[in-house]
């Protein structure tokens, strides 16, 4: 079973080309990486691809930018085999990674979700400690590993989503079925995963560290914290899903998706930067999501 390794393309191409090299670093050479860019400035990418000559390495380039949304469908939908690997084009691969994936994915066949254990780097490189990664790691990732199903996925994952989206094997046939939601860029993972739970989906956490999440200020998601957009996508988001939740007698879940504990956390320890350097509109998203109900 080769690994699909997709890789929605939008970046620093000399970043983007460690994340390549991680792929290529790999002890079990079993995997393809498709890479869809969304019409990235420059060729740097194209011609890099093309003078590695590995047959494994797929380029396509999207005619015009299609948006995130729309190029992670595309990376989704590029998968051949069982699961995919929806990869950022500033994370690594560590040397196990594939090994370790297949591994899981031979030995737990009806895992939907696969969760290994995650380094946190900088921009540098380095290891780097933040807030938002120690109550990830801390509080929230198991100690062990272990399973987890239906409400018991989504109930997890509502206090607090504990998961590294770009380290994520997923089931291709679910991903590209249930597919992803338009209007909530920022956390169009968390939805996606909170989908797959309610049809029965299984999350696996292998405790077996086999990737490195960059963490730094240019990220999508950073960058969405000022202008407040991600505030007010999560609070709609989580009072749609408590709602659901109760429709479906997941009383567990829906308690979790009202009360979002460590998603209020979130928005409190961002008010601060809010409050200096957000906009109005940030800042109001941020208290709203903070302390509204």
């Amino acid at each position: 079973m080769t690994l699909d390794i997709c890789v929605p393309y939008w970046g620093d191409p000399a970043v983007f080309i460690e994340t390549i090299d991680s792929v290529l670093a790999q002890t079990d050479p079993d995997w393809r990486l498709t890479i869809i860019d969304d019409g990235y400035p420059g060729t740097v990418i194209a011609d890099y691809v093309a003078h590695l000559e590995d047959t494994r390495i797929r380029y396509q380039r999207n005619e015009t930018n299609v948006g995130i949304i729309e190029n992670f469908r595309r990376a989704a939908a590029a998968a051949e085999g069982s699961h995919v690997v929806i990869l950022g084009s500033d994370d690594l691969l560590l040397p196990n990674y594939v090994a370790h994936i297949r591994s899981m994915i031979a030995q737990h066949p009806d895992a939907d979700v696969i969760q290994p254990g995650v380094q946190v780097v900088g921009a540098d490189g380095r290891p780097r400690r933040t807030l938002v990664d120690g109550v990830k790691q801390r509080l929230l990732t198991p100690r062990r590993a272990r399973s987890f199903r239906g409400e018991e996925m989504a109930r997890t994952l509502l206090v607090g989503n504990w998961l590294y989206w770009p380290s994520l094997a997923l089931r291709a046939e679910k991903v590209n079925r249930i597919g992803f939601r338009d209007g909530l860029p920022i956390i169009l993972d968390l939805a996606l995963l909170i989908d797959i739970a309610f049809e029965d989906g299984v999350l696996h956490y292998t405790g077996v560290d086999a990737f490195a999440y960059r963490r730094h200020g240019e990220s999508l998601s950073q960058t969405a914290l000022a202008d407040g957009s991600r505030f007010a996508d999560e609070r709609r988001y989580y009072q749609e899903t408590a709602e659901r939740a109760r429709r479906h007698g997941w009383t567990r879940a829906a308690r979790a998706a009202a009360t979002r504990p460590m998603s209020r956390l979130h928005a409190l320890s961002s008010l601060p930067a809010a409050m200096m350097r957000g906009t109005s509109a940030a800042r109001t998203a941020a208290w709203r999501l903070a302390f509204g109900r």
